[in-house]
């Protein structure tokens, strides 16, 4: 394939051909970087031109498993439904480039991305909106504007620009921004959790009864503070407009002649808005207070019908377009001038809130979050590791498993309309995947499965934002531990030229009139997730960082009101699964599970648990549907642990005695001594230098000589001989 533009962008480099394939597309673009290829096509419907005031475009992020020399798998050997992440990457696409379109544009528009081969290295959301941006660019359409992604990591404290998937594993932030070479137009921010042992806090368990197994302490939430994301901003926007300089320079010489086709004539009639505006101020005054859309609707319908009476000439569609007009102008205008909204809230103000916890008592924990006309019900099921959900991407080498879902459903009767409940719809899996970042950092479920299904039963702005609100509230509700706690709102703006005014908690009537839907969550510290799209033209990084701090306000409000309800929590005893996780001495796992497993399976049964033991570090989790039975499944254990073992050697201080490296573990090594009786040798007492690795010193099987050093209880501390 001969390649038309290499274009060289931080971290990375692209390789484009405009005119090789699908030539009866109206833009083709085939796109390489690295070994990954993928073809982005837009195809219009030239004949159809489509009268409602809506651009009629879809867009499908499609992966082919040979991309990666793979099958598919189960029974059918064929891609059949769409992956979450392709439905994802597909709506990341649609947001950027929607408002690309030219005003007036009805036409059906299909905008098709396949990947035919793949790297593991290569972001395919990144590399899928560049390749549809170019093919868009390049096309007959009309649209003279690249956009494209950038992608920042945060990597041992430093600031990476468009990483490598390796790379993002071992983030701490993942920060997607789109836009042109002018603008800010799309945020998908999230920041991830990370694991750390404190190495200070590592103790030998033999030397004090009360512990059973080193301290891990467990860093988990990386809330990230507004100055510092900002500041991440200001960077990686700047390498975001200079990426779109360098495609549209790059890409200007394939650019197709434009095509002559027909824009909706969309006219508003200036009689019918000068009447309403003359004569009905009142009536729309009172439809904007039905804060409810269904009740909105059914009083601008009734003032609809009620001029068409005295005006019979005039057609009802022109009519509805010229109220909308006034009922939007008055929206902003209160807004901008009166700073007051249609419900008469101040701009930084929340509405009521009210929180029940374990409304549903058969589930294992539910929370019941209403904040003004939206409401949620989060329903929380708890699982095993084999309850978690299979999936395969294409650029890992397996199967993985997702042990943290979070499921959200947005039936019609929400809003008031009467319309069937199908299929998960795109924007259910975005808004669920928005909360499932939002939690996902202050959570450490460690083998066990949690998922979140939340149920919207009435919607008038952000039930995204009420479900991880409610998601919060439903883990406290199952006693899951968190390490902080996380809210979520809804920002909004409206501005005219230089006057503009920052909404908090915005309603379905502003997010609709309103010039930006804007969720941020987080804790009090900072921000664990964010999703911006703006429908102005971009956003100043001044303006964000006043939203990004009045979101912290409201934030911190609603954060008081879910800590207040979380100590009036019961949970739901005689369903709620119970957890519990320590750790033994490995060597008595062969008297735990018994001869032939008879001792584990007895305690199975008479505690009605269920009991999983790592025989390489001795951790234990047991899991039961009462406490009662995990804690005495666990004193069970514990006395098995504490019985002393029959020495046939009578061991003292000083002694030394050959030895046999039975088991090693990150603290030291288990040591069998000549009667059989096991001894640790810590790790700091195996050699007179630093050991950082027991293996790199010792080996399973390896005889040595060693001496006691100390007994505590029935536990012996040794020391190498040298």
């Amino acid at each position: 394939m001969k390649y038309d533009v290499n274009v060289e962008l931080k971290n990375r480099s692209e390789e484009y051909n405009f005119g090789d394939v699908a030539k009866q597309a109206n833009g083709a673009a085939w796109v390489k970087s690295g070994d990954t290829v993928i073809l982005a096509t837009i195809v219009i419907d030239e004949t159809e031109v489509v009268k409602d005031n809506f651009l009629p475009l879809t867009v499908q992020y499609i992966e082919k498993t040979y991309a990666a020399g793979k099958i598919p798998g189960g029974f059918f050997k064929r891609e059949t439904k769409p992956s979450d992440f392709e439905t994802l990457t597909s709506r990341i696409v649609d947001r950027s480039l929607r408002p690309l379109f030219p005003k007036g544009f009805g036409h059906p528009t299909q905008i098709t991305i396949m990947v035919f081969s793949v790297d593991k290295e290569t972001d395919l959301q990144v590399l899928a909106l560049n390749a549809a941006s170019a093919a868009l660019y390049v096309s007959d359409i009309d649209v003279n504007t690249s956009v494209s992604a950038v992608r920042a990591a945060k990597v041992d404290g430093e600031l990476v620009l468009n990483p490598t998937l390796s790379q993002l594993k071992n983030s701490t932030l993942d920060l997607y921004l789109s836009g042109t070479k002018d603008d800010l137009l799309m945020i998908e921010m999230r920041s991830l959790g990370s694991n750390s042992v404190d190495s200070s806090l590592v103790l030998d368990p033999l030397m004090d009864p009360t512990l059973s197994a080193p301290v891990i302490t467990t860093h988990i939430s990386n809330a990230l503070g507004e100055d510092e994301l900002i500041n991440i901003f200001e960077q990686t926007e700047k390498v975001l407009f200079e990426s779109n300089a360098k495609y549209e320079d790059s890409f200007r010489a394939f650019k197709k002649d434009t095509l002559s086709i027909e824009y909706k004539a969309h006219v508003l009639n200036e009689e019918m808005v000068s009447f309403v505006r003359d004569n009905h101020m009142s009536d729309i005054k009172s439809a904007m207070n039905q804060m409810a859309k269904s009740e909105r609707s059914t009083a601008l319908r009734q003032l609809r019908k009620r001029i068409l009476v005295t005006q019979e000439h005039w057609e009802e569609v022109e009519l509805k377009d010229a109220i909308e007009k006034v009922k939007k102008e008055q929206v902003r205008a209160q807004i901008l001038n009166d700073r007051v909204r249609a419900d008469g809230r101040a701009l930084n103000e929340v509405r009521p809130i009210s929180i029940s916890t374990n409304v549903l008592p058969a589930a294992h924990s539910s929370c019941l979050f209403t904040r003004g006309q939206t409401q949620a019900l989060v329903v929380l099921t708890m699982g095993g590791p084999k309850d978690a959900q299979m999936y395969e991407s294409l650029t890992d080498s397996g199967t993985q498993n997702e042990n943290f879902m979070v499921h959200y459903n947005f039936p019609g009767f929400s809003v008031g309309e009467a319309s069937p409940i199908m299929g998960t719809k795109r924007r259910e899996l975005g808004h669920g995947n928005l909360a499932k970042r939002a939690l996902e950092p202050i959570m450490d479920l460690d083998g066990q499965t949690v998922r979140l299904v939340s149920e919207i039963l009435e919607s008038n702005g952000s039930s995204s934002m009420a479900t991880v609100c409610g998601g919060y509230m439903a883990l406290r509700a199952a006693d899951i531990d968190t390490s902080d706690t996380v809210a979520g709102i809804a920002m909004g703006m409206v501005s005219e030229g230089d006057n503009y005014a920052i909404l908090s908690d915005i309603m379905g009537l502003e997010d609709h009139d309103g010039d930006m839907d804007f969720k941020v969550t987080g804790s009090k510290d900072g921000i664990t997730a964010m999703q911006m799209d703006i429908k102005l033209g971009g956003i100043s990084l001044d303006v964000l960082k006043e939203a990004l701090y009045q979101a912290k306000e409201g934030r911190s409000h609603i954060i008081d009101i879910m800590l207040e309800a979380e100590q009036k929590i019961e949970f739901n005893d005689g369903v709620l699964p119970s957890t519990d996780f320590f750790h033994i001495d490995p060597s008595f796992i062969g008297e735990i599970i018994g001869q032939a497993g008879k001792t584990i399976r007895e305690m199975i049964e008479k505690f009605e648990v269920a009991i999983d033991i790592d025989k390489k570090d001795g951790k234990v989790k047991i899991t039961g549907k009462s406490k009662t039975g995990v804690a005495d499944a666990r004193e069970h254990i514990e006395g098995i642990v504490n019985t002393p073992k029959v020495a046939k050697i009578k061991y003292e201080v000083g002694d030394k005695y050959p030895g046999k490296v039975k088991k090693i573990v990150d603290f030291g090594a288990f040591i069998e001594l000549p009667d059989g009786t096991d001894g640790l040798l810590h790790i700091s007492k195996i050699s007179d230098q630093r050991v950082d690795k027991v293996s790199d010193v010792l080996s399973e099987g390896e005889e040595i000589s060693v001496e006691i050093l100390e007994f505590k209880g029935n536990k012996i501390s040794l020391g190498r001989c040298h």
